[in-house]
């Protein structure tokens, strides 16, 4: 299957080795990627802050360079789904119904990672190996927004040797939020505090997450406290083999 990788600009930036996971088990699926370099951001900063006129130049030049084919378009980090999921009605209250139209097809073809693998591709045992006790953190943008619940947890259940833990308050919000987490820097560090202290509570070796966004956030704070706990991408976990 023909596929288009849309990097993101955490993955692309920050978390390279993210990205490069993504392709390699896209590619060890069977999917022939293809990377379009005219895209950018999805424009999520702007939007979550309220520039949605700023906004609509770079929602304009992701619409355009994703119309150049009809591949499947899938991403590493839900929150850059969702947001471009949310296109069409942008486009709408901005009285552009041309771009609307235009953006709903390219938004139609967005998938997360885990949503693409297990419901478009059908696969659901990857073949990894990773021993060891883990604590998979649902992002709000996945979980909430987008709906993919089952999905992550089913392709790391089949991971080999890992063991998943349960943790308090499993599900909420890590606090970052995109723009949230500077304006409202406070409370977003207590909401990463509380959710790391749960995380550790259960002494994992690894944190997994399938939003790179929701990662960088967990990942800083524990790097903060000295904890010696793994930070992963689901991406990462799946690419691991065993020896």
């Amino acid at each position: 299957m023909n596929v288009n990788f849309y990097v993101t600009c955490i993955a692309d930036v920050v978390k390279s080795g993210v990205a490069k996971n993504t392709v390699l088990l896209l590619e060890k699926l069977g999917c022939q990627v293809t990377f379009l370099e005219k895209q950018g951001c999805c424009s999520q900063p702007a939007l979550n802050s309220g520039y949605t006129k700023q906004a609509l130049l770079g929602m304009k030049n992701l619409v355009e360079t994703f119309e150049v084919n009809d591949y499947p378009i899938v991403a590493p980090a839900g929150s850059c789904v969702y947001a471009i999921k949310n296109y069409p009605d942008y486009f709408m209250r901005a009285n552009l119904p041309d771009w609307a139209e235009r953006a709903k097809k390219v938004a139609d073809r967005f998938f997360d990672l885990t949503d693409f693998i297990v419901n478009k591709l059908g696969v659901t045992d990857i073949g990894a190996h990773l021993p060891g006790r883990a604590v998979y953190h649902p992002s709000y943008s996945l979980f909430r927004k987008l709906g993919i619940v089952d999905e992550p947890i089913t392709l790391l259940k089949h991971v080999k040797g890992l063991e998943l833990l349960p943790i308090h308050n499993q599900q909420t919000c890590c606090g970052f939020g995109g723009t949230f987490s500077v304006k409202m820097a406070e409370i977003s560090g207590e909401m990463v505090k509380e959710k790391v202290e749960h995380v550790e509570g259960v002494e994992p070796e690894y944190l997994i997450g399938a939003d790179v966004s929701c990662l960088l956030n967990i990942g800083g704070r524990l790097q903060r406290e000295g904890s010696k706990i793994k930070v992963m991408h689901i991406a990462e976990v799946l690419m691991q083999e065993g020896k």
